[in-house]
C-alpha cells in the first residue's frame, strides 16, 4: 500500500494526469472490523474531500456487493463488512477486490483494487474424526499406512506446517511430504512389529498444526485393529486417474473407472472402494461404486462454481489392507451462461440541446462462462442519436452521438445487445429509456401567415372582431403563448389605441366606434411571445377593414341657394316641346356602394303631368309642350333617395318660370341707348365668363388627375380619411359610386329686343366667383367626366336687343 502511495504521489509532482486502465491499488487483512480505514481514496485520487461531496462520490462494484465504503467528509476508504477471504477467494493465492470510485456532474470514474490479505483464521481440519487401520501383525516395520491429510483454508505460511502423534508412543510416527500446491501426503509408519495378542488395539491422536502466529491445530484419532495373516495390501494401477466431464452430463455419467490389485485370494483378496477426502475438494457431486470402482455424476456440475475437483479414493481388502489414489475430475465449461449488463450511472432525462459525445450511461457487462463463451460483444439496435464506446476492461459508455429533438422524439428507447462468442452465441438485452427535456428552442407560429378582419362602422365600443392563434412546439411554460401588439413599420409608429388584443386567447377587439368615412382600413402587428427563457416571439399582420353603414343622407348640391337667398328659377320658352331638358338636380352621398346609389323621384309639382325626373339622372324635362293653361310660375319638389338599408333622403326644390309669347314684352322696357351700353356688357361678361370657365376647367381637370393619384396611395399604403367637409372630396366619392346623372341639354334661345331675363347655368360652388350673363346651352356628361369642383345654375340677367346669342358651356 505504501508502495502504491508513492507511485500516486510521483504522477501528482510530474504533472502525469492518471489513466482510466490504471487501477488504484491497496490492501487490507481479512476480517477487518466494519469501519476500519484502509486508505485515503481522496489523496490518491488527487481530489478533495470537498470535490467528493460536491461531485456525489460514491463507491460501484460490477458484482453489485459493496464491500467498501467512502467517507465523503474525509475521502477515506474504509471496509463496509467483514471480509472472509476464503469465502470470497477460496485456497487462491491472490484475491483481489475490484471495484470503481464513481464521480458526477462530470461524469468520472477510477477504478480501485484492493488485495485481500489471508490472517490466520482457520485451524485444519481432517476429513474424518476417527480413522481406523487394521493391521496384520507380520506387518514389517516401515510399512505406510496413508491418512487423509487435514484441510485448512488459510495459505502460505497459515496453512499446515507439521503432523504429530499425540502421545507419542513406539509403535508408530508420522510421515508427510507436499506433493503439489494444494496436496500433501500424510502416512503413519510402523516403526516395530507389532503383536495383536500383547495389544490388539492401539489408539493416539494426530495432530495437523499451521505456521500462523499463534498457531492453529486439528486433531483426528487414529483407532489400530491388529489383524492376522493378510500380508499383501491392494495396490492402484495408477497413482492419479483425471477424467474430464461437460458440466451439463447427466446425472449417473460414468466419468472414469479405478482399479485396484490385490494378491491375496478370497477374503483379503476381495476389494471394496471408497472415498477419501485430500486436498481440501469434496466428492459429493460423485458417486463410486464399491464393486467397480466406477465413479459417476449424482447432480448437476457447474463450471462457474467448480472447474476441477480433486479427491481420494481408497482400495481395501477383506484383510483390512488398503491403499488410495488421487482421482482428479476437470469440468468442461458449456456456453450456459448469458452475459450480464450491471449498470453503474445513468443520467435521464436530457436537455435536448445536449452536445453530442454526452455520456448518459456507464455499465459494465460480465458473462460467468470461461474462454470464448465468456467474450462479450455489446451493439446497439438501430439507434441514430446513441452510440457505444468502451471505457475499460469489461466497461462500456453510451454517449450521444447527434443533436436531441424533443419536438421530434421526447424519449428514446435504445436497446443495448451483449452477445457471447460461444456456440450457440447466448445473448442478453437492456433497455435504456432515455427522456428528452424540453428546451426554449420554438417560436410560435401563427395559424395564417396574415389575418384580415371586417367591422362595421358605427361599431359598438370593445367589440370582437376576430382572434389570432398561434401555437408553439415546446412544452409547459416555454409552450405557453401570451398575445400583445407592437409597432408597426415605422418602428417609432405607436399601435393604434382603437384596437386592442387579449393576452390570453389573441382575441381582437375594436375599442371605440369607428367611421368608415375617416378611417376605411388599419394594419396593426400582433406579437405571440412564449413564457421561456429567453423568450421566443413572432408576429403578424392583421388588418381590419370598415364596413361602411348607411349613415349619411344624401347632400343636393343643384339647386340649391349656397349664400342661404331662395333658390332662381328655369325658365321654360312657349315654344318648348315634349322632352326638352329644364335643369338637372345634382346631389351626392357621402357613403360608398350601393349606400352612394342615389335615385330621383319627383315628390310633389304644381302640374305634375307637365314635369318628369329621370330616376337615375336627376334631370328634369318637359312631358308635354307648355300651354297658356299652365300657371306661369312652377314648383316642384325632387326626392333624392339612397339605396341603404334603410335608404336616406333628401329634397331639392326647383321654381319653373313658363314664358308665354313674345318674350321681350314680358322684360321691362329699356331706351335704345341703355340696350346698347348693356348689349356691350353682356359681350364683355360673356368673354370673361368663357376665359375664367375654361381656366376652370384645366385646373379642376389637374386637381382632379392628382386626387385620383394621391387616393390610390394612400390606399395601398394605410388608412385612407375622409373629410366630410370637404365639398371636392364628396363629388369625387359621388363620382366614382356613379350618382351623377347622363349627359344633358338645354338651350335657350333670345330674340332682338327682348327685355331682361333671368336663367341658369352651371357654376363652381365657391362663394368667391361671381355670376355670369349668358344665353347657353349646356351639354353635361356622365358623372365620371365632372371635374372636382361641381357645377351649378346660377341668376343672370341680360339686355340685348337686336342680338341673338347661343352660349354652350360643358359641364365636366
Amino acid at each position: 500500500m505504501a508502495a502504491a502511495r508513492q507511485v500516486l504521489w510521483l504522477w501528482a509532482l510530474l504533472g502525469v494526469p492518471r489513466v482510466l486502465g490504471e487501477p488504484i491499488r491497496y490492501s487490507v487483512a481479512e476480517e477487518s472490523e466494519s469501519g476500519s480505514v484502509v486508505a485515503d481514496v481522496a489523496a490518491d485520487a488527487g481530489l478533495t474531500p470537498a470535490q467528493l461531496s460536491a461531485r456525489r462520490a460514491r463507491i460501484a462494484s460490477p458484482a453489485g456487493r459493496q464491500h467498501f465504503g467512502l467517507e465523503r467528509g474525509s475521502g477515506r476508504l474504509v471496509v463496509a463488512e467483514r471480509l472472509d477471504r476464503e469465502e470470497m477467494c477460496g485456497r487462491s493465492r491472490t484475491c483481489t477486490l475490484a471495484f470503481e470510485l464513481l464521480l458526477s456532474d462530470p461524469l468520472q470514474f477510477f477504478p480501485i483494487e484492493v488485495s485481500v490479505e489471508d490472517i490466520n483464521d482457520h485451524s485444519p481440519v481432517f476429513p474424518d474424526e476417527r480413522v481406523t487401520f487394521k493391521i496384520l501383525e507380520t506387518s514389517d516395520p516401515g510399512s505406510r499406512f496413508p491418512v487423509g491429510a487435514a484441510q485448512d483454508l488459510d495459505i502460505g505460511s497459515n496453512d499446515i506446517q507439521a503432523y504429530s502423534i499425540v502421545p507419542e508412543n513406539e509403535f508408530f510416527t508420522v510421515s508427510y511430504q507436499t506433493e503439489s500446491e494444494s496436496e500433501m501426503h500424510v502416512d503413519l509408519i510402523l516403526q516395530k512389529p507389532l503383536d495383536r495378542e500383547e495389544q490388539p488395539e492401539l489408539d493416539f491422536s494426530l495432530v495437523a498444526t499451521d505456521g500462523g502466529s499463534p498457531p492453529r491445530s486439528g486433531t483426528t484419532q487414529i483407532h489400530i485393529v491388529v489383524l492376522d495373516v493378510n500380508d499383501n495390501a491392494p495396490v492402484f494401477t495408477q497413482k492419479v486417474y483425471t477424467g474430464r466431464v461437460l458440466e451439463n452430463a447427466p446425472k449417473g455419467f460414468v466419468v472414469l473407472r479405478v482399479v485396484a490389485n490385490d494378491a491375496d485370494e478370497g477374503i483379503n483378496g476381495d476389494i471394496t472402494y471408497e472415498f477419501t477426502q485430500s486436498g481440501g475438494q469434496t466428492y459429493s457431486d460423485f458417486t463410486v461404486d464399491t464393486k467397480t470402482g466406477d465413479i459417476g455424476v449424482i447432480k448437476p456440475l457447474d463450471f462457474e462454481t467448480t472447474q476441477k475437483y480433486e479427491f481420494s479414493v481408497r482400495a481395501m481388502d477383506g484383510g483390512g489392507l488398503s491403499a488410495m489414489c488421487k482421482v482428479v475430475v476437470e469440468v468442461v465449461d458449456v456456453n450456459d451462461n448469458a452475459p450480464e449488463v450491471v449498470v453503474s450511472s445513468f443520467n435521464s432525462p436530457l436537455p435536448e440541446n445536449t452536445v453530442p459525445g454526452t455520456v448518459v450511461a456507464l455499465f459494465a457487462v460480465k458473462d460467468s462462462d470461461s474462454g470464448v463463451n465468456g467474450e462479450i460483444k455489446c451493439a446497439l439496435e438501430e439507434q441514430l442519436f446513441f452510440s457505444l464506446r468502451p471505457a475499460f476492461k469489461n466497461y462500456y459508455e453510451l454517449v450521444t452521438v447527434s443533436a436531441l429533438d424533443r419536438e421530434e422524439t421526447a424519449q428514446h428507447i435504445v436497446v443495448v445487445t451483449a452477445a457471447d462468442a460461444g456456440s450457440p452465441s447466448l445473448t442478453t438485452t437492456h433497455t435504456f429509456t432515455v427522456d428528452v427535456s424540453d428546451v426554449n428552442d420554438n417560436a410560435p407560429v401563427f395559424n395564417q401567415t396574415s389575418y384580415t378582419m371586417y367591422v362595421h362602422e358605427n361599431n359598438v365600443p370593445a367589440l370582437l372582431v376576430g382572434a389570432v392563434k398561434a401555437t408553439d412546439a415546446d412544452a409547459g411554460a416555454n409552450a405557453k403563448v401570451s398575445y400583445s401588439l407592437v409597432p408597426a413599420r415605422p418602428p417609432e409608429r405607436e399601435p393604434c389605441s382603437c384596437v386592442s388584443v387579449n393576452s390570453e386567447n389573441g382575441d381582437v377587439f375594436v375599442l371605440r366606434p369607428l367611421d368608415y368615412e375617416q378611417l376605411r382600413q388599419l394594419e396593426v402587428v400582433v406579437s405571440a411571445a412564449d413564457a421561456g427563457s429567453p423568450p421566443l416571439s413572432s408576429t403578424v399582420s392583421v388588418r381590419l377593414l370598415v364596413v361602411d353603414e348607411n349613415d349619411n343622407a344624401p347632400l343636393v348640391l343643384h339647386p340649391g341657394a349656397q349664400d342661404g337667398s331662395p333658390p332662381s328659377s328655369e325658365l321654360v320658352p312657349a315654344w318648348a316641346e315634349a322632352g326638352d331638358l329644364v335643369t338637372k338636380v345634382v346631389a351626392v352621398d357621402a357613403d360608398s356602394g350601393q349606400n352612394s346609389w342615389l335615385s330621383y323621384q319627383l315628390l310633389r309639382a304644381t302640374e305634375p303631368g307637365l314635369f318628369a325626373v329621370g330616376a337615375q339622372s336627376g334631370e328634369v324635362r318637359l312631358r308635354r309642350p307648355p300651354t297658356d293653361r299652365d300657371a306661369v310660375k312652377q314648383k316642384l319638389v325632387v326626392l333624392v333617395r339612397d339605396n341603404g338599408r334603410p335608404p336616406l333622403s333628401a329634397t331639392a326644390a326647383l321654381s319653373v318660370l313658363l314664358v308665354h309669347g313674345s318674350w321681350d314684352a314680358q322684360l321691362p322696357q329699356q331706351s335704345p341707348a341703355a340696350a346698347d351700353d348693356e348689349d356691350g356688357a353682356l359681350t364683355t361678361s360673356l368673354i370673361i365668363a368663357l376665359v375664367f370657365v375654361s381656366l376652370l376647367f384645366l385646373v379642376s381637370a389637374a386637381a382632379f388627375v392628382a386626387c385620383k393619384a394621391c387616393k390610390r396611395k394612400e390606399l395601398s399604403s394605410g388608412p385612407v380619411l375622409y373629410g366630410p367637409s370637404s365639398v371636392q372630396s364628396y363629388l369625387a366619392d359621388g363620382a366614382a359610386a356613379g350618382t351623377l346623372p347622363h349627359g344633358y341639354c338645354y338651350e335657350v334661345s333670345l330674340t332682338t329686343g327682348s327685355g331682361n331675363s333671368e336663367f341658369k347655368f352651371l357654376k363652381p360652388v365657391l362663394p368667391s366667383l361671381p355670376a355670369q350673363h349668358s344665353s347657353a346651352e349646356f351639354t353635361g356628361n356622365h358623372a365620371d367626366d365632372f371635374p372636382p369642383a361641381p357645377m351649378i345654375m346660377g341668376d343672370a340677367d341680360f339686355e340685348s336687343p337686336g342680338i341673338q346669342s347661343v352660349g354652350q358651356f360643358n359641364g365636366l
